[in-house]
């Protein structure tokens, strides 16, 4: 599978801002898109109905529509059951959904079958920071940066990332050594940084 070029993944970034963990607005992780990739040995004829499956696909999570997204998506994963974009969207309806460990899954196997794609690995980085585990995401968005060092969505969810570490290691010092005046004025700083004051 051909990786998507560099604008063609900066093009397809979207904002799903995930208000869990981190707030939305400042600090909040992106969530992306998944890589424009239609099969290539399908006929054109059947290209272009499997790419307006995923165009309906996308409408109907736009509209919130769910359950026509995932019908649609089901339908299409029954044709092409290994295809990332369908698989990639499945985990997108999961997270909207609330279903965190489903859409771990989802993203987890995208990385696993195609390492190469960073966008699973950037959205399964979303999820570790919604569960609190910030160092599985840290890992997720390095990985991600391995595979497409110019995924520039990745470079701001790790600064992010990093930001909220360094909160919870702030927050730490402060705590052990309550006499400590630099711990707390850092904390207070990252947390502004954050909006999370």
């Amino acid at each position: 599978m051909q990786r998507p070029s560099r604008s063609t993944r900066l093009a397809l970034a979207f904002a799903l801002l995930l208000a869990a963990s981190l707030p939305a607005g400042r600090g909040a992780l992106a969530q992306t898109d998944a890589p424009a990739v239609v099969p290539p040995e399908l006929s054109e004829e059947a290209r272009r109905t499997y790419a307006q499956g995923l165009r309906e696909v996308r409408e109907s999570i736009a509209r919130k529509d769910y359950p026509a997204a995932t019908a649609r998506i089901e339908t299409l994963l029954a044709q092409r059951p290994r295809e990332a974009q369908a698989r990639f969207l499945r985990g997108v309806v999961q997270t909207s959904q609330g279903e965190t460990d489903a859409a771990m899954t989802t993203f987890r196997g995208l990385t696993e079958d195609y390492p190469e794609l960073p966008e699973p690995y950037n959205n399964l980085a979303v999820l570790y920071a919604r569960k609190g585990d910030y160092h599985g995401a840290r890992v997720a968005l390095e990985t991600a940066l391995t595979a497409a060092p110019d995924f520039v969505v990745a470079y701001e969810n790790l600064g992010d990332i990093y930001a909220r570490l360094a909160a919870t290691h702030y927050d730490r010092a402060a705590t052990l050594d309550r006499g400590n005046k630099t711990a707390p004025a850092k904390l207070l700083l990252v947390r502004q940084l954050l909006g999370t004051n």
